[in-house]
């Protein structure tokens, strides 16, 4: 939503991203995060990006990046090159997971994205394993990275996850979200 006029269509870089364009300012609002909600809850995979950068080559990556309940971010790290991540949370909940190198994670290991608990955003320092999940439908968060953005180098995937077409993935999404909530003292999700 370039320079504040809602009319301006997003332009679609990939089946699950779309781009600002180029202005003077770019205003994320609530229309763009419920749009991005939207794509994601009609996108197989689930979730959907909407980047404020315009090139992978740029140095710093802004993105809204809108999560449905049952998306499966594959668990990983940003070590080589490094780069530290971080989120801040525009609606829904968030949950995230800190995990240790052979893929057990406990209570310390996890947080909560919660407006109403009054916890917004979460810096993660380059080099650790890490997930999020969405506990609600139509979850946000605004992601910063630095870039430029690489497919051979960005993420370093954990061997102790299934590749997100395995035929395990949903299996392996499941049992790491029932453990986590059980560790937060969440309900059980509400997703098949």
């Amino acid at each position: 939503m370039a320079e504040n006029d809602p009319s301006l269509p997003l332009r679609r870089i990939s089946p699950l991203a779309t781009v600002a364009e180029p202005a003077r300012y770019v205003l994320a609002d609530a229309a763009l995060v419920a749009q991005k909600c939207r794509d994601a809850a009609v996108n197989p995979r689930r979730r959907e990006i909407h980047c404020f950068h315009t090139r992978d080559a740029d140095r710093l990556h802004r993105m809204i990046n809108a999560l449905q309940p049952g998306t499966y971010v594959r668990p990983h790290r940003h070590l080589d090159p490094p780069k530290d991540e971080a989120f801040v949370l525009l609606s829904g909940k968030m949950g995230f997971v800190c995990f240790r190198d052979d893929g057990t994670f406990d209570r310390k290991d996890c947080g909560i994205l919660d407006r109403d608990s009054g916890v917004y955003a979460v810096d993660m320092p380059a080099g650790g394993w890490h997930a999020i999940l969405a506990l609600t439908p139509d979850t946000a968060v605004f992601e910063i990275k630095p870039g430029p953005y690489s497919p051979i180098d960005d993420k370093d995937f954990a061997v102790f996850a299934p590749r997100e077409d395995d035929p395990g993935a949903l299996g392996y999404l499941k049992a790491t979200e029932d453990r986590f909530r059980a560790l937060m003292g969440l309900p059980p999700r509400d997703w098949a």
